[in-house]
Parts: structure tokens; C-alpha cells; sequence
């Protein structure tokens, strides 16, 4: 029992030393082990695709392979793509890069497209007759004819109408021969009777005119006449020798053309920058040297689905009657100028998706930012956000500086690949 109690002791001590030796060889290892040396990756100067996992050569030149030194720049908040750029300032000289600086002004975009010119519609007048009649003879007597206001068109014999001349005359005899009665309930009827039979003249379009000659003359106009109730232009005639027109016959159409509409086509992508009231200039290509102005004054409701336009109508005066219907114009519409944040354009590199300012920091450092705008125009954007007044951003030479930065880039992210 004693010698079991010594073996197991003895035991016991042997496996305890063991373990620390073996403790002690591996400290030991530990301490001896030289520090493992971080492999520097390469890459060739004139194909940057070529890196490699220490020096060599490049297998397309047969160049030295150069080591890619870790960039020590902070990281940017342009996009992962690009990367700073340090171009001192002789080679911006070379380059031809300027700088620029980001400035609030006077900002008004410009929508140009065609238009044609046509009748403004409130200008232009259909001549009817109230009653039956007979044409007995026309004075406007073709299309085009330039008439003024007052004149007469054409003499119509209606027998109604004659009818009611004569019952004008008898009123007006009775009123006459009644106005001396010492009752007044009599001399009144007399009164009455008179202006409702005036009335009815005056409801046929009997001039004020025609009815005091026709109390001159004591008898009825046989032919009628009818006069142009606008100057302008007649456009459309119905009313010839001998027909018998109703009163539902237009016998002329009359257009003003002392002011005339132009309807142009503007895209529907061009809505937001168009309102009511901006001004809009108009130019003939046959015509060089004049131009006309006038306002915008209606956008019309829905969209060709042809071609995505919507028409929109301009006014313009035309007090000497140049402009004629059916003319084809280039329209030119001046949106209100408004004070924001503007860059030129070429200040701004365009990948399709988006745009890109270099922003200057100092020492010949350029950053890229992600920038928006809104409208353009004159060679210039609206900076709706990513940069702000004041600052400096690289004008010119922005292709040249983005393959820099997008090189650069790469090789940031091929160095610290692991």
C-alpha cells in the first residue's frame, strides 16, 4: 500500500517536469521565431493591371516591377472610384488647368424651339343675320379683303324686316300724333308703343343709325345693310348675289390680326422650368434681322404621345399685320432670372450618371465631390447641392485629371489589397 503511494508521487512529479519542458520549448520556440517580413506587392509603371507579390518583371515590357507605396492620404468623400490628386503648379500651367470659384448670381435658363404663328382666337368674328333675307349685293365680295369696322358687306332684303319698318313708321306717327293729348295715360301708350317697336328693331341688328333714317326718309330700307362688326380680314365669304340666307348661315368670317398667338412645342422633360408670363422672342429665318416679343400666356393640358411635346401659347402684338397665319417661326422662350449657385459647365466632368467638380484644397491638392444641379444654360449650371459658395473648384483639363484620379485610385486599392 506504502510502495503504491510512492509510485503514484513519483509519477506524478515526472509528468508535472514534462510538461514543463515542454512549456519551456515552447516558450523557447516563441521566443527564437524572427518576425515574419510583410511581402511588398509590385505592379509595372506602363501597365498598372500587372502586380505582383514582390519584385519582378513585367511580363508584357519586361520592366522592372515597381513597389506600390501605401497612400497615406485621409480617405475622400467623392466617389470610391476617384481619389485625390496632387498636381503642382507648373504642370497645372502645362495642363491648362484653371480654377474657378463657386458664386451665387443672376441664373435664367432659355427654352428654345419653333412655333407657328395662327389667329388669336378671341379676335375673330362670324357675321350671321337674325332674320330670313334675300342677298341683293355684296361689297365684300372675295376672301382676304381687308375691311374696317363699320363697313358695310352686303345689302339683304328681308320682307319681315320690311314689315317692321313700316310698323316703326305707324308707331312713331301715332306717338307723334298722341304726344299733344291732355290725357297722359294716352300720350304714354303712344311712348310705349314707339320703343317696342324700336326694340325690335334693334334686336335684328338695325343699327341706331339706320333706324333715325329710316325716320328721316319716313319710309322702309328696302336693302338692309350689314356691316363688319371688327377691322381685319375676311377669311371666309358664303354670301353671294340672289341667295337666301337663314339666320343660321355665317356669311362672313372677319380675323384681327393686330395681335396674333404662336403655338410652339416644348418637351414635357422642359415643364419645370416654364410658367405662365415669361417672356418669349420671336425670330423668321427668312426674315433676318426682326425679331417680335411677347408672353407666354397658356400651356396647354396634355402631351402629343407622338412626339412627347405640349404646346404652349404665345401672344404677340402685330400692329402693322407682318406676321400671317401659317408662318413657321423659331421661339425662343426667357425663363425669370433668379440668384443661385453656378458653375460653369466645363468646371464639371459628366459621366452620364453623374458630375464630378475637382474641389482645391491648397498645395496643389485636388479632391473630387459628387455634385448636383438643377437647370443650364449660357455655359453655365445650377448647383443644387455638393459644393458651396466660395469654394474653388479645376476648370479645363478635367479629363486629364480624372484618369489621374481614377488611376491613383486603383492603385490605392491594388496596394492595400491583401
Amino acid at each position: 500500500m506504502k510502495k503504491n503511494r510512492v509510485l503514484a508521487i513519483v509519477l506524478a512529479a515526472a509528468l508535472a517536469a514534462v510538461a514543463g519542458g515542454s512549456a519551456l520549448v515552447s516558450s523557447g520556440c516563441r521566443k527564437a521565431a524572427a518576425p515574419v517580413a510583410a511581402t511588398r506587392r509590385s505592379h509595372c509603371p506602363m501597365h498598372p493591371e500587372i502586380v505582383k507579390d514582390g519584385p519582378g518583371d513585367c511580363p508584357i515590357c519586361g520592366m522592372k516591377l515597381v513597389p506600390i507605396e501605401a497612400s497615406t492620404s485621409p480617405p475622400a468623400s467623392g466617389p470610391p472610384e476617384l481619389a485625390p490628386v496632387e498636381i503642382d503648379a507648373r504642370k497645372q500651367q502645362l495642363l491648362g488647368l484653371k480654377t474657378v470659384v463657386v458664386k451665387k448670381a443672376s441664373f435664367g435658363t432659355t427654352i428654345r424651339t419653333t412655333g407657328r404663328v395662327t389667329y388669336d382666337e378671341r379676335r375673330v368674328h362670324h357675321v350671321h343675320t337674325r332674320y330670313e333675307a334675300f342677298v341683293e349685293h355684296v361689297a365684300a365680295d372675295f376672301t382676304g379683303k381687308y375691311v374696317r369696322k363699320g363697313a358695310v358687306l352686303a345689302h339683304l332684303y328681308s320682307p319681315e324686316l320690311y314689315a317692321t319698318q313700316q310698323e316703326y313708321l305707324l308707331a312713331l306717327k301715332a306717338s307723334r300724333s298722341l304726344s299733344g293729348s291732355g290725357l297722359p295715360s294716352v300720350a304714354q301708350g303712344g311712348r310705349d308703343l314707339l320703343e317696342a317697336a324700336r326694340q325690335r328693331l334693334l334686336l335684328w341688328e338695325v343699327s341706331p343709325a339706320d333706324i333715325e333714317a329710316i325716320e328721316k326718309r319716313g319710309e322702309p330700307i328696302r336693302s338692309m345693310p350689314v356691316y363688319a362688326p371688327i377691322s381685319g380680314f375676311v377669311t371666309g365669304r358664303t354670301a353671294y348675289h340672289g341667295m337666301k340666307v337663314m339666320p343660321a348661315d355665317t356669311l362672313f368670317d372677319i380675323v384681327d390680326l393686330t395681335s396674333v398667338w404662336v403655338l410652339a412645342d416644348v418637351y414635357e422633360y422642359e415643364l419645370p422650368r416654364l410658367s405662365l408670363g415669361e417672356r418669349g422672342t420671336m425670330t423668321l429665318s427668312y426674315w433676318p434681322g426682326r425679331s417680335w416679343r411677347g408672353l407666354v400666356t397658356y400651356i396647354y393640358p396634355s402631351v402629343d404621345e407622338k412626339t412627347r411635346t405640349v404646346k404652349v401659347r404665345l401672344e404677340f402684338a402685330n400692329p402693322k399685320e407682318e406676321l400671317k397665319p401659317e408662318m413657321y417661326a423659331d421661339v425662343t422662350i426667357h425663363g425669370r432670372p433668379r440668384d443661385v449657385l453656378v458653375v460653369p459647365d466645363d468646371a464639371l466632368l459628366d459621366s452620364g450618371t453623374r458630375k464630378v467638380a475637382f474641389v482645391v484644397e491648397g498645395g496643389g491638392r485636388l479632391s473630387p465631390r459628387e455634385v448636383t444641379v438643377g437647370d443650364h444654360a449660357g455655359g453655365l449650371y445650377e448647383v443644387t447641392g455638393g459644393l458651396a459658395a466660395g469654394e474653388a473648384v479645376a476648370q479645363g483639363a478635367s479629363f486629364l485629371v480624372d484618369s489621374e484620379s481614377r488611376l491613383k485610385a486603383a492603385l490605392s486599392a491594388m496596394g492595400g489589397a491583401k
